[in-house]
């Protein structure tokens, strides 16, 4: 009989072992899967994990396809730790470009100094009241918010859709589902190195990413507020004998979450499309939880996580272009990378015990 019990400490040496050792895992499973299909065993995994950043402008691109997923796992860890689960960041994400998108087409004439800090706030409140319409059922009716915020989800896909397809769609699209372009003023320009340049999409995004993350560290261990999700999160009762408002913290982390979705929204648009389309986010908002696991639930976990996920997106793309791969096995692949991941951080925090089923006494009739 197998049980899990939980860890009452957990070293330190345990916790930096186990994503190596299921890193090594996943390299060891991956090459024998490749090796059956055909491809060389280490040549495919120098195309996924090595070719993606073998140069600079590459670990920029790298850092482009991990901003989206930062930002809007930063926010997430703050439902989670007040276990508050908030699977809708796909559809808060898609509003914040909604929000952001109005105000860039609106005024296209503002300059940058006006424009750009007007589209960051209106990302964050789209983002924001798409996020209160579970927040606010689950305090007043008690609704399951998990499946209200993924129903939202679908909700949100479908009015982009038909706001680039019908009032917003640029007359001058030859047809296709795409509004105007942003002003200049309206984009988030790429960053350039002194005496480098550009390095790749690296865009100042990014920059606004890492220093969000970091900020949530902040937040989470050293405030009130910070105080208060961890013990609603760890023990309710706890928390509301020592007077935390439930749904107080509800509302909040729920709002900090939609925040940030909407922001990651916003720079998604802003920095790689400069227009709204039917498709802002290719799934950030759901790879953003986990991603958000992965990094243990701390922010500055999340940079790292996001990073490795951003990692096996590049290195599937790649491989299907370099190596012909089919696009099942590198979904496999990056499969096999979270399973791993996941599972190794499992073993981290319970101890597997195995013990043998009692057996009773056979009495013996006289």
């Amino acid at each position: 009989m197998i049980s899990m019990t939980p860890r009452k400490h957990i070293p330190l040496s345990l916790t930096l072992l186990t994503p190596a050792v299921a890193i090594f895992l996943t390299l060891a499973v991956g090459a024998g899967i490749f090796g059956l299909l055909g491809f060389s065993p280490l040549g495919s995994l120098y195309t996924f994990f090595v070719a993606p950043i073998s140069r600079p402008d590459q670990i920029g691109d790298l850092f482009v396809k991990a901003c989206p997923l930062i930002i809007t796992a930063t926010g997430l860890v703050f439902c989670f730790r007040a276990n508050v689960w908030n699977i809708g960041a796909e559809g808060q994400l898609v509003f914040g470009a909604i929000f952001s998108g109005w105000v860039a087409l609106s005024f296209p004439e503002w300059p940058a100094i006006t424009l750009m800090p007007a589209m960051v706030l209106a990302s964050i409140i789209g983002g924001i009241c798409w996020a209160m319409i579970p927040a606010l059922l689950k305090v007043r009716f008690n609704t399951n918010e998990i499946l209200v915020s993924l129903m939202l989800t679908y909700v949100a896909a479908l009015f982009i859709d038909w706001l680039v397809r019908g009032p917003w769609r640029d007359p001058m699209s030859f047809g296709f589902p795409l509004t105007k372009m942003y002003s200049d003023a309206g984009l988030i320009h790429r960053i350039d190195v002194p005496f480098v340049g550009s390095l790749g999409q690296l865009h100042w995004g990014v920059v606004g990413a890492l220093l969000l993350a970091i900020a949530g560290s902040f937040v989470l261990s050293r405030t009130i507020l910070g105080f208060q999700i961890k013990v609603m999160g760890d023990a309710p009762r706890a928390g509301r004998f020592a007077g935390f408002k439930t749904h107080l913290v509800t509302i909040g982390v729920m709002a900090i979450a939609g925040g940030a979705a909407g922001l990651a929204g916003m720079v998604e648009v802003s920095a790689s499309m400069g227009q709204l389309q039917p498709n802002v986010s290719f799934g950030y908002g759901f790879t953003a939880i986990i991603v958000a696991f992965l990094a243990r639930l701390n922010p500055i976990g999340v940079i790292f996580a996001g990073l490795i996920v951003a990692l096996a997106e590049l290195g599937g793309d790649y491989a299907q272009i370099a190596l012909g791969m089919p696009k099942v096995v590198t979904g496999v692949f990056k499969g096999i990378l979270l399973f791993m991941l996941l599972a190794g951080e499992t073993f981290n925090r319970y101890h597997i015990t195995w013990r043998r089923p009692a057996v009773l006494p056979v009495s013996k009739e006289q």
